[in-house]
């Protein structure tokens, strides 16, 4: 695993060339946004949004005028390249830095949408935990949490795919951005959510799983099967 300077260190000389990926990301992020129910959301808050690519479809497609949008970022040339991207949108679209807790600096019950795309993967197991945790607290009765990651392959070729990767962040993490395969919906509580959507979505052989789960009272009983 990366450390927090590593992984800042990393996408600070990243910065734009992020948007590459979005060669087998996007079919990905479009399932989402199919599923995610954006039109009715009014304040919504997402964690890690690199260049802001994310937030300028929610903004410019799918979210209303009035809606309230809020972003963190580890990586100071990120959170420039995002606020550079939705100045255009005004006040209620805002981009903050972040130190990378996995605690937020949030209010109780304040939004109506958390998301996270490919940044869960590059947390340890107990972080991936917290963050859930505290998506769950922030989101109000009813709000919705949205997620993608890297994740296990399910076919022969994304398979290999994955062992090839898993080989390469053995060897070095850096070299794929310190994300690794994980199984998101291993990490949400039955009691705490109610999963509407799951999909495994693979792209050029390299697979993502796709979530979203509606917030539910403590004691909540999923039926939702994978």
């Amino acid at each position: 695993m990366l450390s927090r300077e590593q992984i800042k260190f990393f996408y600070d000389r990243f910065g734009n060339k992020q948007d590459w990926q979005r060669f087998y990301e996007g079919p990905a992020i479009q399932d989402l946004l199919a599923h995610g129910a954006f039109e009715n959301a009014r304040a919504v808050f997402e964690l890690g949004c690199g260049t802001g690519a994310l937030a300028e479809s929610l903004l410019s497609r799918y979210l209303s005028k009035d809606v309230a949008y809020l972003c963190l970022d580890l990586s100071s040339t990120m959170v420039s390249l995002a606020k550079e991207r939705l100045r255009k949108y005004g006040p209620p679209a805002e981009v903050r830095l972040t130190e990378g807790s996995t605690k937020l600096p949030l209010p109780d019950s304040r939004f109506d949408r958390f998301i996270s795309n490919y940044v869960l993967d590059l947390l340890p197991p107990d972080e991936i935990e917290v963050v859930v945790g505290e998506a769950h607290r922030v989101l109000a009765p009813e709000g919705r949490l949205c997620l993608i990651s890297l994740t296990y392959g399910n076919t022969l070729a994304s398979q290999f795919v994955i062992w090839l990767w898993r080989q390469v962040f053995a060897f070095r993490p850096a070299l794929v951005g310190g994300c690794r395969p994980v199984k998101l919906f291993d990490f949400l509580s039955e009691k705490m959510w109610k999963v509407q959507h799951h999909n495994w979505v693979a792209t050029f052989g390299i697979p993502s799983e796709v979530i979203v789960a509606r917030k539910s009272p403590l004691g909540f009983d999923n039926k939702f099967k994978a």
